[in-house]
């Protein structure tokens, strides 16, 4: 990270209900999930950089999304592994591993070791927790 993450202040929760809709609040600070398919960013094909909608701090690029028929936009990698943390989750009676904004802690979503190659992995976003950015000849 560098040093301006560093220095990265969090919103309060006031600022949050604020800024965010009800459901991005949810979905990233009380660790909600859109329904299947509804996200607005499910099916999108628009090349560019998805950032988180708390800090705006940049997470995937276009280049690793794929669909992967969940019904959750899907990347099979991160821009760098310490853009995002993980955390056992073991809430709804099972064990997944959560993902969250390494900056300011926003829930986006869930990490699966069903990807494609070259990383096998999923990691399952929110729409309601990213903000895409077209690239500039998009």
């Amino acid at each position: 990270m560098t040093q301006q993450d560093t220095e990265y202040t969090p919103p309060s929760a006031e600022e949050l209900r604020q800024r965010l809709t009800p459901e991005q609040f949810e979905v990233t600070q009380n660790a909600g999930t859109e329904r299947a398919f509804s996200g607005v960013y499910n099916d999108e094909k628009t090349p560019g950089t998805y950032r988180c909608v708390v800090c705006g701090l940049e997470l995937f690029v276009s280049d690793t999304k794929y669909e992967s028929g969940s019904g959750w936009p899907s990347f099979w990698k991160p821009i760098d592994d310490d853009r995002v943390t993980l955390k056992e989750d073991r809430s709804h009676g099972m064990v997944r591993t959560e993902v969250t904004c390494a900056r300011c802690d926003a829930h986006l979503g869930h990490l699966f070791p069903d990807g494609p190659q070259p990383t096998g992995l999923r990691f399952c976003m929110n729409s309601a927790s990213l903000d895409l950015d077209p690239a500039e000849d998009a």
